[in-house]
């Protein structure tokens, strides 16, 4: 299937294949030179509940190879449970094993179990479920990874395929494209007869978060680099908040510039006068010590003396 018959399929399930709203990036120019070079236009808006209802009973894979329904994920068995669902491409895709790194590095199970409201995330990915445990070893990723090898959820919630890399790399990939796509390419050659196995290399994903139920939020790829950046992904995760961050003594807000000088003033005159302190207090034990020691030789030196007498 063309990426032009996608498209197609796409407007068809009332995704549109093209930007509407005052967020969405200009496409590239079409054809594959400008699919390779630019940025897809893609709809950003929220499911309905009529297509989130439509997807529930979608099957996901479980690294077991079980069969589980999406909405196992997100049903709100804990009163005002969040789930973020991030939607990866394919498992051999090195910009994604970067932004999952750069994402688990970040983000820890154990940072999510300190947040008041019950939040977890989940990963997906377009391959079949024997790569789940080679996923989740090279990304050292701790949280639950599913697999759709079918990639009708990807449909079904409007994300699309793409070859093109935007225009300049995100802050998630830590290494040279280059050093991406040579790792990228000994992964699948190395894989042996699961080469065929990482899903397809032009699905790209997206990110959803999943709150009673229902989406609250989501970004979908335009490009194979364009994940939501790990500070968006912990804002709307509510980890980088006023009412979890620690909290430090700051400047009053009525000091001032010359009430602020006059506290840095004191503050060095402060430091000063101990350094002074600690000098003198230093050159007293010095001395101290000296005479301490001028004494010890002394006496040894009279018990030599008897000595020798």
């Amino acid at each position: 299937m063309t990426m032009e018959d996608e498209s197609k399929g796409m407007a068809s399930r009332g995704w549109p294949s093209s930007a509407t709203s005052k967020d969405e990036v200009p496409s590239a120019p079409s054809g594959p030179q400008g699919d390779f070079d630019g940025t897809l236009k893609v709809s950003q808006r929220l499911p309905t509940a009529a297509e989130l209802s439509k997807v529930a009973d979608l099957p996901l894979l479980t690294v077991q190879n079980e069969s589980v329904p999406f909405k196992s994920l997100y049903a709100a068995e804990q009163e005002g449970r969040r789930v973020m669902v991030i939607f990866m491409r394919h498992f051999f895709c090195g910009n994604c094993q970067e932004y999952l790194r750069t994402l688990c590095s970040s983000i820890t199970p154990d940072s999510l179990l300190a947040l008041p409201t019950p939040t977890e995330i989940v990963v997906i990915g377009c391959g079949q479920p024997e790569l789940i445990p080679f996923y989740a070893e090279t990304t050292a990723c701790k949280f639950p990874i599913y697999a759709d090898p079918t990639r009708k959820l990807y449909d079904e919630l409007g994300m699309t395929h793409a070859m093109g890399m935007g225009h300049k790399p995100p802050a998630y990939v830590q290494k040279s494209l280059f050093s991406v796509i040579v790792q990228s390419f000994y992964q699948v050659v190395s894989s042996g007869r699961r080469a065929l196995s990482g899903g397809h290399f032009w699905q790209i994903g997206g990110e959803f978060l999943f709150e009673h139920g229902d989406v609250t939020w989501c970004h979908r790829m335009r490009h194979t680099r364009d994940h939501a950046e790990v500070p968006e992904i912990r804002r709307q995760l509510r980890l980088d908040s006023e009412e979890q961050a620690p909290r430090r003594k700051r400047w009053s807000s009525g000091l001032g510039a010359a009430g602020l000088a006059r506290k840095l003033s004191l503050s060095s005159s402060s430091r000063e006068r101990s350094a002074s302190r600690t000098r003198n207090s230093l050159a007293l034990s010095a001395r101290e010590g000296s005479s301490k020691e001028g004494s010890v030789m002394e006496k040894v030196k009279e018990e030599a003396e008897v000595r020798q007498k």
